[in-house]
């Protein structure tokens, strides 16, 4: 049996102390402490990746109204991706969400939450958890990109582009390409953007004024990404691929 070292004595009533098996209850409250501070840690890390995710990558929006009907319906949801357009460089076709160029959305009552349902909703938003719904975003097609000629319509009753005539199979059935005629040269560092529901669709054709293109046209600094897919609901679940086939004749912009 050894002996302890002078200066070392165990203290009385203190000895087989440090080698005392724990209690049950200490088990349960250490593994209750080591399950919080991993959950902590897990959850963190979770909405850390979720904050880059929507920062550099991907956003899910809300969709508000019929506009680009029977594409994408009123209460979907969207995952956009942020890489377009830029390092992935835009396409006729492709579906972007923008925000509001110009006072194109009418004014929007706030939704009413309480404070600590609006201070969650913000906080699960920010971090890319929920979609946007702030009310300051449009989503339409990119029909013209910068330098293209637009116009509506030819003698067939199609819009072209650059002079090629378009068959487009996302319009809304019953609808035609344009109710309102138009000729417009897109502005370099712009886009032309109509939605799939025509008649029911305040795009780029309303807001232009008879300009030729320098009102109607979306900045391509506010374009926050291209449309991936339909995310919600469930039922709704679609890739939203660009129409590449209906603007594969469109001839390169006169520069």
């Amino acid at each position: 049996m050894s002996v302890p070292e002078p200066g070392h004595e165990i203290p009385p009533g203190l000895e087989g102390d440090a080698g005392a098996p724990e209690t049950g209850q200490e088990q349960i409250r250490r593994g209750t402490l080591m399950v919080l501070r991993e959950s902590v840690i897990v959850v963190g890390m979770a909405l850390l990746l979720s904050l880059i995710v929507k920062t550099w990558l991907m956003q899910a929006f809300f969709i508000p109204s019929e506009s680009m009907e029977s594409t994408l319906l009123k209460g979907d949801r969207v995952v956009v991706s942020k890489l377009t357009p830029s390092p992935i460089a835009l396409k006729r076709g492709d579906i972007i969400v923008f925000a509001d160029p110009d006072h194109w959305l009418p004014q929007t009552v706030p939704v009413e939450r309480s404070p600590l349902a609006g201070a969650l909703n913000k906080a699960l938003t920010f971090v890319g958890l929920l979609p946007t719904d702030e009310g300051n975003h449009l989503i339409k097609r990119v029909i013209g990109l910068p330098g293209d000629h637009v116009v509506c319509c030819d003698r067939n009753h199609k819009l072209t582009v650059n002079g090629a005539p378009l068959t487009e199979p996302y319009l809304f059935a019953g609808d035609t390409p344009s109710q309102e005629p138009f000729d417009i040269t897109v502005p370099s560092g712009r886009v032309w953007v109509m939605g799939d529901h025509r008649s029911n669709s305040a795009d780029s054709r309303p807001h232009d004024e008879r300009s030729g293109g320098a009102k109607g046209s979306v900045p391509e600094s506010l374009i926050v990404g291209r449309a991936l897919s339909v995310v919600w609901p469930i039922q709704h679940w679609a890739w939203l691929a660009n129409p590449g086939e209906t603007f594969a004749k469109v001839p390169a912009a006169a520069r």
